[in-house]
């Protein structure tokens, strides 16, 4: 049997542990220091760590509202701005040591670290780079101590599946009682490719975030929202964490030098740390349901922030509203209606990449166009009208982004072919909302693709008990 050969990549692509890290999808981030006792977003560093006293401190709570949630892993502020630390770093008496916390016998990372071993989720440090605690912040000996405490977090807790780098570098602060501005370039005062080669070296499987792009980049906004056109690909090239240009972070760039796509990261309250006045601000269910699908459905991965309050605990509201938030997407995407389509291509590759792989559920099997081909039509038929209002397509990433423009057209009852959708970037995934449609015949037309369109899936969902969302 002859068999033929699949398209070569296409530009840059992703590395096992981004591929992995795509799978993911949605995760949380857990932000809890002095700053949820002291009602602060930024602490200044001048904190007492006995301020440092949650009543109920459970991290199985985090990691069974996470799971409930349906978030794959949980990434916790290690040390925030204000240098106070979660774990007895052995270098540095300003952590959980000196705080009346389990008598300075804790470790809030060791804990965190063994409920999400025992509720199946991963474990990601986030390790500020400004301190405003530490007298030596601005000096050289003050990246030996960022370095140590990295390789502390990277060797103590088992496996890390992300490591989080602020851009926020220099400003005001304690330092030690110096009280003080001070000011870093912070192109080069941390050193980060031997910074980040302690990454590498330590956690191999672990994605680097900054919003410079290592692995991942930021999305360039706090909101929750991704771009309607998201590249995977981009230029980092004389960028680095603070760096001021964040308008194409959320777009990224077309055939760009590195794989480095955007995660969006967004609180379920205004802050990030824990405030009581914000408990009847919580985002609502529709509100966090649009998120979803500007975020995830727009080839970004999600990263929801749920802060735990003085006792210890995320608050119950914002633990019912993720809980609910998941049974509603697991609703939704219960069913694939597209999985009862028989499907056709205008072009394919050979008999190894027919377009039957985009509908039979396993993702490391796809279609393909023959090489030079970059404008194709995708048919799916049904034995009977179906009733649909969401579109999802996926590119299969392991061999580069292609598409640069979509539509999706069903014929109505009057046999008049109708658009319902487009867009322009698919990536990873793309999810469309539309207005309930019955058909019986469905096209997407890929129009413009950069290289022979790959593509791993098309799915047709509906669910009728979606709250109400924004289309724009």
């Amino acid at each position: 049997m002859t068999h033929t050969l699949p398209p070569p990549p296409w530009g840059v692509i992703p590395s096992p542990r981004q591929l992995a890290w795509h799978s993911l999808e949605t995760y949380g981030f857990i932000h809890f220091t002095t700053n949820t006792f002291t009602d602060l977003e930024w602490g200044y560093g001048d904190e007492n760590p006995n301020v440092f006293n949650p009543t109920a401190l459970d991290t199985r709570q985090w990691a069974r509202v996470a799971k409930e949630g349906g978030l794959k892993g949980l990434i916790l502020t290690c040390k925030h701005h204000d240098g106070f630390c979660l774990w007895p770093s052995r270098y540095t008496g300003h952590s959980v040591v000196n705080s009346p916390w389990q008598n300075g016998q804790g470790d809030v990372v060791r804990e965190l670290a063994d409920a999400c071993r025992e509720f199946g989720l991963k474990l990601g440090i986030y390790l500020s780079p400004w301190d405003r605690n530490h007298p030596q912040y601005g000096l050289p000996a003050y990246v030996d101590y960022y370095r140590n405490q990295l390789y502390e977090l990277l060797t103590l807790y088992g496996p890390i599946f992300e490591v989080w780098h602020d851009g926020a570098n220099g400003g005001d602060g304690w330092y030690g009682g110096a009280c003080e501005t001070r000011k870093i370039d912070p192109a080069s005062y941390y050193g980060w490719s031997e910074t980040w080669g302690l990454v590498r070296l330590l956690q191999p499987d672990a994605v680097i975030f900054c919003d410079a792009g290592g692995d991942i980049r930021w999305v360039g906004n706090e909101s929750g929202i991704g771009s309607e056109t998201t590249w995977c690909t981009f230029n980092p090239a004389g960028r680095y964490p603070g760096y001021p240009e964040v308008s194409d972070l959320g777009t990224g760039h077309e055939g760009g030098s590195h794989w480095a796509p955007p995660e969006t990261d967004v609180s379920i309250r205004p802050g990030w740390f824990y405030h009581a006045r914000e408990d009847e601000s919580v985002k609502s269910l529709s509100q966090l349901v649009d998120i979803y699908f500007k975020s995830v459905g727009r080839g970004t991965s999600l990263l929801l922030n749920l802060p735990p309050d003085q006792r210890g605990l995320i608050h119950e509201i914002d633990a019912a509203r993720v809980r609910v938030l998941h049974e509603i997407l697991e609703r939704t995407f219960e069913y694939d209606l597209a999985s009862a389509a028989s499907i056709t291509a205008s072009n394919t590759r050979g008999s190894d990449f027919v377009a039957a792989h985009l509908v039979d559920g396993d993702p490391e099997t796809y279609w393909a166009a023959e090489d030079g081909v970059t404008n194709t039509q995708l048919l799916l038929e049904f034995k009977y009208p179906i009733v649909f209002n969401i579109f999802q397509a996926q590119e299969y990433i392991a061999l580069g982004q292609r598409v640069r423009a979509w539509h999706l057209d069903a014929q109505t009852h009057d046999g008049i072919w109708r658009v319902l959708t487009e867009g322009t970037t698919i990536g990873y995934k793309r999810l469309a909302r539309i207005s309930p449609v019955t058909t019986q015949r469905i096209r997407l037309s890929l129009e413009d693709c950069a290289a022979c369109p790959v593509l791993a899936s098309i799915g047709l969902f509906y669910n009728s008990d979606l709250p109400a969302v924004d289309l724009s």
